[in-house]
């Protein structure tokens, strides 16, 4: 067994214990509850009533139940059986976490992982009743579930939450307050937001929409808030119609100044609970809503009269294209955020040499400190990837007081962070050698930098999709045998959540058009269990490239300015025209921040960043 490993399990082995004697007194008291109900199964998905990837903690059941902490996820408890459903990039985490628990991991969207109605099927007898929450499980979710449960014979019945009565000192809805996002940072009023939105109902053929996802509500107003742990939104619905709009959130978070901006753009409020009369109360004759992302109970509470269209989001595609002042925000925050970067890296390079070995936990505090010396730094984006050694084999590894190792002059640290900067959110991962390294991690990091690369020098037509891009990414990779099984890159918001869309490089078919002003990552990554983890990340604006008589084509310009490591790189596997991207990419990181750092860190970025000359590297090995 691998050293780091075994240290991390005897770390993790009081803690294991104790989670397995709660989380198995959690199970019992639900099954009690259940069988009071005759329901013979529960199922907590891993999101709130608004869709969120990123939940308050109010509503994080799922964990609750399982001890699960990962962002994707589906528990199943049954009266004898419980099972956990999450994807590829928590499959090592999940495992480790449901150890000693009654739930079995279920790998989801492996070919011998059964779905979840699959297993219903098999484990439940005929007849049997099966639980969901109707706040917190989409319209398609719930149809879909019920329609394959319902053909075998299984009934899904709509019922309360039994977090509601069984989890103790559950904690509240959060009341924090309200802030308004200045039109200097949104480069477009509320007004016109709402009058592009109100426009795009009717087309659709609509006269009203719930808002229910937080982050487009937090769009569409030029608001913020602090109530989701990274992302700056606020609990709250709203209802809008061609006449008018109800902003339905706690009335702890409106400030003075905020009840004065809502009251300027003639938005009402109402206390967040109050959603469900006013949908009983509905007037107009067809109201949009979005079946992949609007609750089972928001269509529930609403009058026969009137007609449910269901639609894709239209807020979506507006937030994902950019406008000028948006996309210059961005310059500037990751401008900022290369500065930290670059200084982060000068720090770690100085403590490794010392002997004075930082611990993960130690990397992302410095790195965050870092970064909260940058004007208008608000918050990380998400929660620090510092992943050393076998942990960067971990997709989502998150350091904890128990897994914490220290870092040694040898390997692979995968550290993939970002900040919300009120001007922009940024998303950065570098994998940075810390001493020899082995030939396999040398080759997997080559690998996976050919592929950023690859993807990243690609000039295609307006419209085309992620999905027939992202192969660009995994095509060198695939002739080693080798793939992964996240998304390539996901857009990112504008100070608001790091993953949005609906654009994506995915292997599996995301039909959103990839369009100019959109913001997308790109990130291939290689990850062998219990030895290391490779994942090279730049952050890219969508840009037009140029016009022919095929019609037009565009590209991707890095937006992230930060060197990559080039210590680790095997030079025979890069082909010149990547070698060129990697100079020019160093030169224009160089170009920008310089003049914000001191000469120790101005002559990081120089030797030895750069790749050698084009005329002195050999060509491609032949395999």
């Amino acid at each position: 067994m691998n050293y780091f490993v075994f240290r991390s399990l005897i770390r993790n082995f009081a803690t294991m214990n104790m989670k397995k004697n709660e989380i198995c007194m959690r199970v019992q008291a639900l099954r009690a509850y259940m069988q009071e109900r005759n329901l013979q199964a529960f199922i907590f998905p891993s999101t709130d009533p608004h869709c969120g990837e990123y939940v308050p903690d109010h509503w994080m059941t799922r964990q609750w139940i399982s001890g699960f902490d990962g962002s994707a996820g589906t528990a199943v408890v049954t009266l004898e059986d419980a099972a956990l459903w999450t994807d590829s990039r928590y499959f090592l985490a999940a495992a480790d976490q449901l150890n000693g628990t009654p739930f079995r991991l279920m790998k989801d969207k492996l070919e011998e992982t059964p779905t979840i109605s699959r297993w219903l099927q098999e484990v439940l007898p005929v007849r049997s009743n099966i639980g969901m929450n109707g706040w917190v499980n989409t319209m398609a979710d719930v149809r879909g579930m019920k329609d394959e449960l319902e053909k075998a014979g299984l009934q899904l019945c709509i019922v309360d939450d039994p977090a509601d009565e069984l989890w103790e000192n559950r904690p509240g809805i959060p009341v924090n307050p309200i802030e308004i996002q200045p039109l200097e940072y949104t480069g477009e009023t509320c007004q016109s937001k709402l009058t592009r939105l109100r426009e795009a109902l009717l087309q659709a053929g609509a006269e009203g929409t719930v808002v229910s996802q937080l982050d487009e509500i937090a769009w569409l107003l030029n608001l913020r808030g602090t109530d989701v742990h990274c992302n700056p939104v606020f609990v709250a619905y709203m209802l809008l119609d061609q006449s008018e709009a109800t902003l339905f959130t706690n009335p702890e978070k409106i400030t003075p100044k905020v009840a004065a901006y809502l009251k300027e753009n003639k938005i009402n409020t109402l206390p967040y609970a109050d959603i469900t009369e006013a949908l009983k109360a509905y007037k107009a004759e067809a109201l949009l809503l979005d079946p992949n992302t609007s609750n089972w109970n928001l269509q529930a509470y609403l009058p026969e009269s009137c007609k449910i269209v269901e639609h894709k989001s239209l807020i979506a595609p507006m937030k994902a294209i950019k406008n000028e002042v948006e996309i210059q925000g961005y310059r500037n925050a990751m401008l900022r955020d290369g500065v930290a970067m670059v200084k982060f890296l000068c720090w770690l390079k100085k403590t490794m040499k010392s002997g004075n070995y930082p611990t993960e936990m130690d990397v992302d505090r410095k790195l965050t400190s870092l970064r909260a010396e940058q004007p208008l730094f608000r918050d990380i984006s998400f929660d620090t990837i510092a992943a050393y050694g076998p942990h960067g084999a971990i997709v989502h590894y998150e350091p904890t007081p128990e897994t914490d190792i220290r870092l040694e002059p040898k390997g692979l640290l995968l550290l993939d962070s970002g900040a919300q900067y009120q001007d922009g959110t940024t998303d950065i991962t570098r994998t940075i050698a810390l001493g020899p390294l082995t030939e396999s991690e040398k080759r997997d990091y080559t690998l996976v930098l050919k592929g950023h690369i690859r993807l990243a020098m690609a000039k295609f037509p307006k419209g085309t999709c992620g999905t027939q891009l992202d192969v660009l990414a995994r095509y060198a990779m695939w002739q080693d045998g080798i793939n992964y099984l996240h998304g390539t890159g996901h857009g990112v918001g504008s100070y608001l959540n790091v993953h949005e869309g609906p654009h994506q490089f995915r292997m599996n078919y995301m039909p959103a058009p990839l369009l100019p002003g959109m913001t997308i990552t790109d990130e291939p990554g290689i990850y062998r269990a219990g030895e290391h983890g490779a994942r090279t990340e730049n952050t890219m604006l969508i840009t037009e490239y140029k016009k022919t008589e095929f019609g037009e084509f565009l590209q991707l310009e890095p937006l992230t300015l930060c060197p990559i490591d080039t210590t680790p790189i095997i030079w025979e596997m890069m082909l010149p025209d990547e070698i060129a991207y990697l100079n020019a990419y160093h030169k224009r990181v160089y170009e920008e921040l310089s003049p914000y750092l001191n000469e120790e860190e101005r002559n990081s970025l120089k030797s030895p960043l750069p790749a050698p000359p084009l005329g002195e590297c050999p060509k491609e090995r032949k395999r």
